[in-house]
């Protein structure tokens, strides 16, 4: 079975969030921490995994993930890490069965 994980990314440096989806979560952080310089994770070196999401299907996954960045607020990702029931919520929201 393969791995829909949408997370997100802290900087203390930047005190910004990265929002990301992947199949393959140590892949994907060990990329974000090597990132090219063109990259907009390669302006800080200290980002830290602060919540991770495990959906159903990439489909569903993308559909969180696009959610999360449309909402462009760090309350709203503080929240999300802050009160599970967010997250369920969220996941519930975008269920498809593909």
């Amino acid at each position: 079975m393969e791995n829909n994980i949408v997370y997100i990314l802290f900087s203390k440096k930047l005190n910004r969030y990265y929002i990301g989806y992947t199949s393959n979560i140590d892949m994907r952080i060990s990329f974000h921490q090597n990132a090219q310089p063109n990259k907009f994770t390669a302006k800080a070196n200290d980002w830290e995994l602060i919540l991770q999401l495990e959906c159903q299907s990439k489909t569903q996954a993308l559909a969180v993930e696009k959610h999360i960045k449309t909402m462009k607020s760090k309350v709203y990702i503080q929240n999300l890490i802050r009160y599970p029931e967010m997250q369920e919520k969220l996941c519930a929201k975008y269920f498809s069965a593909d």
